[in-house]
Formats: C-alpha cells, structure tokens, sequence
C-alpha cells in the first residue's frame, strides 16, 4: 500500500485512512454502507431508494429483492446474511425496518404471535447492531435508525405489535446512552398512518380504516418517501448531536386527531 495514513471525511466524520495506491498516489472514494433490513418494498425499499441517492453503497436484507436474501425471523439465517453483508467491508449506518405485524384483539394474540414478533421485531435488530458494532466503533463514526411505529403509544388491536416497537424506541435510548461516546447515536422513528402493503393488510377498507385516514391533520396518508426523507436525516454526519429521541412521522396524529 502506498501513501502514508490521512484524514478523511466520512460523511462528514474524520477518520484515520490509509491511501489506496491503485495506480501510484491516485486514491478510491471511500463508500459509506448503510444496510437496510426489509429493504424490498413499502418504507424499507423508500429508505433504500433515497440512501441511493444520498450517495451510499445500500446492503438490503430481506425475504425478496435485489439484495441478500434472508428470513430474518430466524437467528442463524440472520447470522449468515450478516456475515455475506460484511465481507464487503464495515457497515457504519443501519436501518433496522424489517418487522411483522399480527392484529388482533388481546384475548386472540397466540404466542406464536408474541415468539415472531419478538424475534423479527426485536431480537433481529440487536443481532444486526452487534455484528456492526465492531466497525461503527473501529471508524468511531456510526448512525442507528429503528422504524418503530406510531402504534407504540397505543393503538387498538395491537397488543403483541406494540410491545415490540415499544422495544425499538427503548433500544434506541439504551443504545445512545451506551454508545455516544464512540460517535454512533441511536434514534427512532415513529411512521403512522403510512401507505404500505402492511398497512394495507393490517387496516382493510372499511369504516376503521376510514376514520383512522378522517383523523390525520394533514389530510392524507404518509407514503414511503415521507418516512424516507426522516430516515436520511438521521443518517446523515450532520445529525450528530441528536440521539436517543423518537420522530414520529405521522400527519399530525400524535398531536392529536382532527376534528370534521
């Protein structure tokens, strides 16, 4: 290797590189990698598309897709996807989206609701910070961003799904406290009502469903690219000094609901 060890900027953060002699003193951009989980569709693929943009190399996991394939309820295969999403170098950003949601009233949520939802929810966005941690620390430069959900401050029919997001916005706050000294912070986003294939499935048309939509100030149900735009904001090198809070990214609903 040629060259002798310089600043760089990594997204805004200095750390220590080394000179990539390709052809002499010529040197290679150094990418930054964001993985994404559930990067193949609704706020996910949105999240993915707009790291894109920004410049980052994208790692998405999920069931289907472009990207590695993997069903991230299952601990040793979330070990193997992890493994193949680093061998391409340290990951220093992460989006921890991939989730599963199972409505219903209380006396109907089986657990086998509650052991899914916990392992996809939940137990897969640790195991992802873990196997990216070593590298976040290593560049002393990292950004967490967990998609929980407006549902975590109570929604009806959700008793197992907001426990477990309830669990993101906790994390988060852990993870900042924990973490801040080495540059990485943590924080959540809180989407609701958002256009999804899980949305949809979770709130059929119908007078609920229709009066949900009724409450938003805004008048309208968030898109993707709504949730998206949060999501590179708290990525970015920039946002340093904001960690452990939650951004709800809702229309208004946690203020309160509309009137007619």
């Amino acid at each position: 290797m040629g060259g002798t060890p310089r600043l760089a900027l990594i997204g805004g953060a200095e750390c220590d590189c080394m000179k990539d002699a390709v052809s002499g003193d010529e040197e290679m951009p150094i990418k930054e990698r964001v993985l994404i989980t559930g990067a193949a569709a609704g706020i996910g693929r949105a999240a993915a598309d707009r790291c894109r943009a920004e410049g980052y190399e994208v790692v998405g996991v999920d069931r289907d897709g472009d990207g590695i394939r993997a069903d991230l309820s299952l601990p040793d295969a979330t070990a193997a996807a992890l493994e193949e999403a680093l061998r391409g170098g340290p990951i220093t950003r992460l989006v921890n989206n991939v989730g599963i949601v199972r409505p219903g009233p209380v006396e109907e949520q089986g657990f086998d609701d509650l052991e899914i939802a916990v392992s996809l929810n939940i137990r897969c966005a640790i195991q992802c910070l873990q196997a990216l941690l070593p590298g976040m620390k290593a560049a002393r430069f990292g950004r967490v961003v967990n998609i929980s959900s407006r549902a975590a401050l109570g929604k009806e029919r959700r008793t197992v799904y907001a426990a477990t997001k309830s669990a993101l916005i906790g994390m988060a706050k852990v993870w900042a406290l924990e973490l801040g000294g080495h540059g990485i912070t943590a924080n959540a986003i809180g989407p609701g009502p958002i256009r999804t294939e899980l949305f949809d499935q979770a709130n059929p048309p119908g007078p609920r469903t229709q009066a949900i939509i009724d409450a938003i100030p805004v008048r309208r149900v968030g898109t993707p690219d709504d949730v998206a735009n949060a999501v590179a904001f708290l990525l970015d090198a920039r946002s340093g000094f904001i960690t452990g809070q939650t951004l709800y990214v809702c229309g208004g609903m946690t203020v309160g609901a509309s009137g007619s």
